[in-house]
């Protein structure tokens, strides 16, 4: 991320945690309230350090720090990124919630809506994801 992209998503609120392995960048997550919810934002982890736990940690560590549900978006053909958060736990919303999310606490354009998907962690789900479709 060039560094003038990063300075704004700082000033946007974005808290970046970073993970280390013998003293090397092994990845980076940031997460950013926006009110009643948390956005995962900006997840990397390096190439060689995929499937040794680090993003799993780094999710736990952000996660842990949010007092409220944790969403984040992705790219809707991004199968990997979707299955690491199926496998820690977050859930696909439904499409209508999807629409709605994006639109409440992104500022992305409309195709990047519908080439995305929505994920909750179980709070949001048990909070607000009432029936399919709800919301």
């Amino acid at each position: 991320m060039p560094a003038d992209e990063l300075a704004k998503e700082i000033a946007d609120g974005v808290v970046f945690w970073l993970a280390e392995e013998n003293g090397r960048m092994a990845g980076v997550m940031g997460i950013q309230d926006k009110g009643e919810v948390a956005l995962i934002r900006h997840a990397y982890v390096a190439t060689a350090m995929q499937r040794k736990g680090v993003g799993s940690r780094l999710l736990r560590h952000v996660q842990a720090l949010a007092d409220k549900p944790v969403l984040l978006g992705t790219w809707a053909d991004a199968s990997w990124a979707i299955e690491f958060y199926l496998r820690n736990g977050f859930t696909v919303v439904s499409q209508r919630c999807k629409e709605m999310l994006l639109r409440e606490y992104w500022s992305i354009p409309e195709r990047q809506i519908e080439t995305s998907v929505v994920l909750a962690d179980a709070r949001w789900m048990q909070t607000f994801e009432r029936t399919p479709g709800d919301r």
